[in-house]
């Protein structure tokens, strides 16, 4: 079976989930793969057969989302020509993690897609949400990459279909230390406003930053660009963690033990959800980066330790559960639905391009 693994090219989560997943697909299936966005810090340590444009969410220096950036960077007729132009007949399956083009070209061109990702964990009705919903935030997530079938990742098995974070191995096998200082990963906030509002902390403090070309220290602030090796070390010798309300980070911080204070960018919707599964499991979550949460913030600095939350390791065998199941329906049983049909009218610019 050939099977084309997509993986969203915004933040780090999704191509740190890859790295699991993709070497346990090859073990049963022949798998290509495609990421789209450009915003990842990190290196895939496999081969990426497919590279495109797709859509990226661009963030502020305010622990916002920079709505002026984002629209900058957005070209909808080159999304429409890579949704067109992707070879995606070629391929038995689709499984997107978020990713849009090949969601989208699979669902155009009768081609079977899953999607696999912590976003249809998000959505679904049992996991937790904000009082004041997202209406805009709530229809990005569920129409952004079409599928036919939807499995998530998130930091609770709320449904049979929702399974506990993918955790890498180097993660799993590390040896946790605590050498007393806290990592910081904060890419929503400028370096400027981090090293004003932490310096009035006092803990060391290993900020790893998107801006920052050099490493350099401020008090008892120390700054370095990103690097996976340097960052892995740090969170694993850590005794806390700041950082987005994310989904990956959060979880192996939450696994390794570390005390971990999250804060979801503002109008954010998804990071909205995601900190309330975070203190579900242990962590602590404040709702922006001000001094006004500084009893909070001292709080959670003078805390013990946190236990370790010990997600299960159910990554292949919820990859074989989906391949049998796609093996014994058959393609017959992932054709588009009316649900899809009647969301594809609505949108007369699809209609009028595909």
């Amino acid at each position: 079976m050939r099977v084309l693994y997509a993986i969203q090219g915004t933040g780090n989560g999704h191509l740190s989930r890859a790295h699991e997943i993709v070497p346990l697909l090859k073990k049963y299936v022949q798998v290509e793969t495609l990421i789209s966005g450009n915003q990842a810090q990190i290196n895939a340590d496999f081969d990426i057969d497919f590279q495109r444009t797709g859509l990226t969410f661009l963030s502020g220096k305010n622990g916002d989302i920079s709505i002026w950036k984002s629209l900058k960077n957005t070209h909808p007729i080159d999304l429409i020509r890579e949704i067109r132009s992707f070879p995606i007949k070629q391929y038995d399956l689709v499984i997107s993690d978020f990713e849009p083009v090949s969601a989208w070209a699979a669902l155009i061109n009768g081609v079977p897609c899953i999607e696999m990702s912590h976003q249809a964990a998000v959505i679904h009705p049992l996991a937790p949400k904000p009082t004041k919903r997202g209406a805009f935030g709530s229809y990005v997530l569920k129409h952004y990459t079409p599928a036919h079938q939807k499995y998530g990742f998130h930091f609770k098995a709320y449904d049979e279909r929702v399974f506990t974070p993918v955790i890498r191995k180097e993660i799993r096998q590390a040896k946790v230390t605590d050498q007393g200082h806290y990592t910081v990963y904060l890419p929503g906030y400028h370096d400027d406003v981090l090293l004003h509002f932490l310096r009035q902390f006092d803990v060391k403090w290993e900020v790893f930053s998107k801006h920052a070309n050099y490493t350099y220290r401020v008090d008892n602030v120390f700054i370095e660009p990103i690097s996976q090796a340097r960052f892995q070390q740090s969170l694993i010798s850590a005794s806390g963690v700041l950082c987005g309300a994310g989904f990956e980070l959060p979880s192996e911080a939450l696994f390794l033990g570390k005390k971990t204070l999250v804060i979801p960018m503002k109008g954010h919707y998804e990071q909205a959800c995601n900190a309330l599964g975070a203190v579900e499991v242990g962590a602590v979550s404040i709702p922006e980066l001000d001094l006004l949460h500084h009893r909070k913030i001292n709080y959670f600095l003078s805390t013990h330790a946190q236990e370790p939350v010990l997600f299960a390791d159910q990554t292949e065998q919820m990859l074989v559960d989906v391949l049998s199941k796609f093996e014994r329906e058959g393609r017959a049983a992932y054709q588009p639905t009316a649900e899809f049909e009647t969301f594809k009218q609505k949108l007369g610019l699809l209609r009028y391009f595909f």
